[in-house]
């Protein structure tokens, strides 16, 4: 029995109990249908004629019914004229390599038969103009050379600054469409000049590129679609304020306010660019923002396939698993950390032997005297909210809030023969 074993196997872990939270949950039944209707009614494919050559943007982010909606637009756009293809819109993500953000959409069911045209990759851009503070503006090789560009993302509050746009169109059309190029010109000054460039290398791009119009989505607490905006490139920087304002509504969140550990079962790009939504838990890796939940220990369990070995956001936990630790793939996770300059998010936490010493050390460490009564919750990821476990503890909060029920009895967390949760 080794040291570690010794200090930790004693603690004890407590029993949990499953919470439903409940969100305002406005959603779109048929994706497909209402962004089809919208793009009609916008009316901003009049500007496509025949055989010209469209880009649509694929970002990292693992929006729901993303295949579906670039699947619609592949198909307004043949239907308008047009001949449709993708290219990968993720800075530096992916390894910083065509590759690598190939392989990431084909992760997230992007493929050429599901959305019915070409994927188009490279790293390769075209310095289009200077922002007024200074900085180039570069946008992806094929968009420059397309006859049009739809840009495609979801309006969410960014997890490492704040300004007018955080994550959403403007800052896809800067940093994602602007390949490894544009995200490291953008951070170069760090993420408090961050909402400042985005803006105005934005309204280079915006002036100077094909863009034709902007897809916004809008995702309720459940990872659902709760809105689609189509908005003309001209409406792009003057919407996206007033959808982010919308998006804080109808964000996910926790509702306690202070707990001595969290468990995380997974972190990944696909979740979030942190691996996991800070805002949601509290923890950040720049000086620049704050709130949330007051949480002691923090405890990231595994990587997601679709993350590619990317474990960005690992080095803000306190600890980690040999699991997780084993799919850390630097090549495809420090491009971004150097892009973004920030690189406490790609440091190595404690790496524990498996799920149950990951638990048991973030309870050992929380400086609370009486571990038994340890304020403790668990969850999926930060994107799976409506359904979280809790110490038995905290069953008296979870009763007397509104927005909490509970459907069960508590029990004992189950491990297999190597250590690892069921």
């Amino acid at each position: 029995m080794s040291t570690i074993d010794t200090l930790l196997d004693g603690i004890p872990i407590p029993r949990m109990i499953k919470v439903l939270q409940a969100f305002d949950r406005p959603r779109v039944l048929d994706v497909e249908s209402e962004l089809i209707r919208k793009v009609r009614d916008s009316g901003v494919l009049a500007k496509v004629k025949p055989g010209h050559k469209i880009g649509i943007t694929a970002g990292s982010r693992g929006i729901s019914a993303l295949p579906q909606m670039l699947k619609s637009l592949v198909s307004e756009i043949k239907r308008a004229g047009g001949e449709p293809f993708l290219f990968p819109a993720m800075g530096s993500h992916g390894g910083a390599t065509p590759e690598g953000q190939r392989d990431m959409l084909i992760g997230m069911g992007i493929t050429e038969e599901v959305v019915g045209a070409p994927i188009r990759a490279t790293m390769e851009t075209v310095e289009i103009g200077t922002s007024e503070n200074g900085f180039p503006a570069h946008l992806d090789k094929y968009a420059y050379e397309a006859d049009g560009i739809v840009v495609v993302n979801r309006i969410k509050p960014h997890v490492a600054f704040r300004g007018k746009c955080e994550s959403g169109l403007m800052k896809m059309i800067v940093i994602g469409m602007g390949k490894q190029k544009g995200a490291d010109i953008c951070h170069e000054l760090g993420f408090g000049k961050m909402a400042e460039n985005i803006l105005s290398i934005g309204r280079v791009t915006l002036a100077k590129s094909n863009i034709i119009c902007g897809v916004a989505i809008l995702e309720n607490a459940y990872h659902e679609t709760a809105q689609l905006e189509v908005l003309a490139r001209e409406e792009i920087p003057v919407r996206e304020p007033v959808l982010l304002e919308e998006a804080w509504r109808l964000y996910p969140k926790l509702y306690f306010e202070q707990l001595d550990v969290l468990i995380i079962d997974e972190i990944g790009k696909d979740i979030s660019g942190t691996g996991f939504d800070t805002n949601v838990v509290g923890r950040y890796h720049t000086p620049f923002v704050s709130g949330g939940p007051a949480i002691t220990r923090i405890a990231g369990l595994d990587i997601t396939d679709r993350s590619h070995g990317n474990a960005n956001g690992l080095g803000i936990l306190d600890f980690t698993t040999r699991r997780a630790f084993g799919k850390f793939d630097f090549e495809n996770t420090y491009p971004n950390s150097l892009t973004s300059t920030v690189p406490m998010s790609v440091k190595i936490p404690m790496v524990l032997k498996n799920d149950r010493h990951a638990i048991q050390a973030a309870i050992k460490t929380c400086n609370i005297l009486d571990k038994s009564k340890v304020r403790l919750a668990r969850i999926k990821n930060t994107v799976a909210l409506d359904e979280i476990a809790v110490s038995e503890n905290l069953l008296p909060e979870v009763r007397a809030s509104r927005h909490l029920e509970t459907p069960g009895e508590p029990h004992v967390l189950a491990f297999n023969d190597q250590g690892n949760l069921f």
